[in-house]
């Protein structure tokens, strides 16, 4: 069952602002409020991508990021560096 794309940005919008109250009442660092938000709006977006690309092939030019791709890029991991080959 396809989703409505109009019916699919009208959440994303919800989510949206919805985090902007949470973001602007935060109670501190990590606050749990915020972090739901957070991931309301990285959730919604992805139902606003699949159902925009199934009515319409179409996608928006914004990318959600996972946690695990930061993680890597503040450790200093790149999966797509490529191997040294010593010699000796």
């Amino acid at each position: 069952m396809s989703i409505d794309p109009r019916v699919a940005l009208q959440s994303l919008t919800t989510a949206l602002e919805e985090h902007l109250i949470a973001a602007s009442s935060r109670r501190g660092d990590g606050d749990p409020a915020v972090e739901a938000a957070f991931f309301s709006v990285a959730d919604a977006f992805e139902v606003y991508e699949d159902a925009l690309y199934e009515a319409y092939s179409e996608v928006t030019p914004l990318q959600v990021f996972d946690d695990d791709e930061d993680e890597d890029e503040e450790s200093g991991i790149d999966d797509d560096e490529d191997l040294e080959i010593v010699e000796e």
